[in-house]
């Protein structure tokens, strides 16, 4: 009898612990309650530990199939519980499921390390991988093994018993620790609210954010204009609004977000939770969490990363300089008689933009009609790839603003579901992520496909208008796009390595390489019309728009820099911190820093990425993966940015191979060689010779 037949035996009408009777057993989200995930989870991890012991008490010497295999196929039902649990957390929670997540969190740390730190169980992991030259494995076969022993060794397998307690007791700890950092970030987050009602104070503001603002009060019982720290709302304010106090009203209150006192506090947090790394790394043998976090990334060491990340700072920074003193002096010329503050910035960058290239948000918005580019970017698809999108309404969703669709390849073979999920709610926390609720793995010759969900945070349609979105957000839907076919069309045998599964610094290639794609004419020419009178986009708007691409590019480099050297201050300390948080991260990120440092705000407290999600020591990875895309797409944009062969080879040697082998093998063998940083400066017109160095 199947663990999910076993479990459904036991506690009966628990539909997490049926088998899906849905189209492709996707998940009944009508029929899941709160109250179904805890005894879920409860049995779930009690079938889980009765597969561990088979594995135990095989009385067969330890193989491949008996051990390693038999422990990646282990856990399917907590899989199978734990996905919707965690997806709906960021995506649609309520106080219930944060209250539960609180709960079960310890739970599911204290079962992982059960089975980490298992003497019998690593003994007989390590007696295959002490086998590994004699055994007649296949390229994944040894990176399956050799992740399953990895995945022992580092945490915490090869400690002593007392140490092995300690283990235990800090890394419980530390999950409990990442959990309460992202709901106080969610928290106060949504406790903010500007209620505006004098109209005059909001001149500047687009017509279409006026209706959104006018729903947000309308729909909290109020007459006026609600602001919020949302993006959708926060970004626009920021660069639109005439009024500077409001502009500095707002920034202040998403800048200071949870460290200015009460229950959201995050300063405590994250004090400790980067000593409970350093312990962890400490205890395993590490000087620094940066120094354990690596091992398994491209980047190999914390001298790598800091080599890149000086390089291009190096590259960057006097261009970054003259763009800010070029702002400064259109303020100026304008009747800003005033330093340009962080406040300032987004308003007079995007005001000298109009003026040099003529061309802004609220010119191009009106072709970007969510549906329209939403054609666009599964079009792009399809032409790359000759997958098809077909909206199935019989898949259950878990809000009625989520599309589910079954994607299939050019002759109508099934590939996968993929889930969209387009506007900001209460219950969702900010920014734009793909993740899977079902990954894909073969089991025998069946192959399993996966269900993927792509979420972002789009201004939503009003009365009188559809969601029309910035250039900005269409780069965002692509980029996130990208991770999704990366998910979709993976093909691996074992879960663990299928999909997205691959090393942090490699998983945002498939993601990046995508915006490439945004400003190209054919592209664009495709999709892009008015929404009230179906123009198509003029060309002389795409070229404005491959005009602007550069501006300010080398600034927003450094701002992406600023937050790799915080990551990597914060995780290659090698003693407890106990200084005060703000004025460590302004030390840190000096060095990149061309607009006012202002007091009484930081980054720290609100970097998810790092303290709540797995970017810790490993934010550099998306101008690594930048260097990537942008090496990648030159040649799509040497053979053409539609060319079937050169598709097709990014498709085989990078999509559909997931972690199956070194990325940097899979890198060459896509593009015949290792990057360099030519590319990456070509494209940001960057004027300074190359060295050449690879990345």
């Amino acid at each position: 009898m199947s663990t999910i037949l076993l479990a459904a035996t036991v506690l009966g009408g628990n539909p997490l612990l049926e088998t899906y009777k849905t189209p492709h057993q996707t998940i009944p989200f009508n029929e899941i309650k709160t109250e179904n995930y805890f005894p879920a989870f409860e049995e779930a991890m009690k079938q889980h530990m009765v597969e561990i012991a088979t594995i135990i008490n095989n009385s067969e010497s330890p193989t491949f199939e008996n051990t390693i295999v038999a422990l990646e196929k282990s856990g399917s039902l907590l899989t199978k519980v734990s996905s919707p649990f965690y997806n709906l957390l960021g995506s649609e929670t309520t106080d219930d499921l944060q209250a539960l997540a609180e709960k079960i969190s310890p739970l599911e740390t204290e079962h992982a390390n059960s089975i980490r730190l298992n003497e019998k169980l690593f003994a007989r992991v390590k007696a295959v991988y002490l086998q590994k030259d004699k055994l007649k494995l296949t390229p994944e076969q040894q990176i399956l093994l050799k992740q399953t022993y990895e995945g022992f060794a580092n945490n915490g397998a090869n400690l002593s018993e007392p140490d092995k307690v300690i283990y235990r007791e800090l890394s419980k700890n530390l999950s409990l620790l990442t959990l309460q950092y992202g709901q106080n970030v969610l928290r106060e987050t949504n406790q903010y609210k500007l209620l505006i009602t004098k109209k005059d104070s909001l001149s500047g503001l687009p017509s279409d954010l006026l209706d959104m603002l006018a729903a947000n009060a309308k729909n909290a019982g109020q007459e006026g204009w609600l602001l919020n720290l949302k993006t959708t709302c926060y970004v626009p304010v920021m660069k639109y609004a005439d009024n500077r106090d409001l502009r500095r009203e707002l920034y202040m209150a998403y800048s200071s977000k949870c460290m200015s006192g009460g229950e959201f506090d995050n300063r405590e947090n994250v004090k400790k939770i980067v000593n409970t790394r350093l312990m962890i790394a400490n205890l395993l043998g590490y000087k620094s969490f940066a120094d354990y976090e690596l091992i398994d990334r491209m980047a190999e060491n914390k001298e790598n990363v800091y080599n890149l990340l000086d390089k291009l700072l190096t590259a960057y920074k006097p261009t970054a300089e003259k763009e800010y003193a070029e702002v400064q002096e259109y303020a100026n010329r304008n009747g800003a008689y005033f330093k340009i503050q962080p406040w300032d910035w987004s308003y007079y960058s995007e005001k000298l933009k109009d003026e040099k290239f003529l061309v802004n948000d609220e010119m191009l918005k009106p072709y970007f009609e969510l549906e329209s580019v939403k054609k666009g970017v599964f079009g792009l698809a399809t032409r790359l790839y000759g997958i098809q999108f077909i909206k199935n309404s019989k898949i259950q969703v878990y809000n009625k603003e989520v599309d589910a669709y079954d994607v299939t390849d050019e002759n109508g073979k099934f590939i996968a579901v993929l889930y969209t999920d387009f506007h900001p709610r209460d219950g969702k926390r900010a920014g734009a992520w793909m993740n899977d609720f079902k990954a894909q793995w073969m089991d025998g010759k069946t192959d399993s496909r996966p269900q993927i969900t792509l979420v972002m945070n789009f201004t939503r349609p009003t009365d009188s208008k559809p969601a029309l979105l910035t250039f900005d957000e269409v780069k965002t839907f692509l980029h996130e796009f990208g991770h999704s076919l990366h998910g979709m069309l993976t093909k691996c045998t074992y879960q663990s390595l299928s999909g997205t599964n691959v090393y942090r610094d490699f998983v945002e290639l498939p993601s990046q390489i995508m915006e490439n794609w945004a400003s190209e004419k054919e592209f664009l020419d495709g999709f892009a019309k008015h929404y009230q009178t179906g123009e198509k986009i003029p060309a002389d708007l795409i070229q404005k728009i491959k005009d602007s691409e550069n501006f300010n590019n080398a600034y927003f480099c450094l701002r992406q820099l600023s937050f790799g050297y915080l990551d990597m201050a914060w995780h290659t300390i090698e003693k407890p911190f106990d200084g005060d948080v703000i004025n460590y991260e302004t030390k840190a990120m000096a060095s990149t820093q061309i607009l006012p440092i202002v007091s009484n705000t930081g980054m720290s407290t609100t970097f998810s990425h790092i303290f709540a999600g797995g970017y810790a020591a490993g934010y550099y990875s998306y101008k690594w993966a930048e260097v990537l895309d942008a090496d990648a797409f030159s040649v799509f944009a040497k053979n053409g940015i539609f060319d079937k062969e050169t598709a097709e080879s990014f498709r085989k040697n990078i999509l559909e191979k997931g972690g199956t082998e070194n990325p940097m093998i899979l890198y060459k063998r896509f593009r015949g060689q290792e990057p360099t940083i030519d590319a990456i400066l070509k494209r940001d017109g960057i004027n300074q010779e190359s060295t050449g160095s690879k990345n």
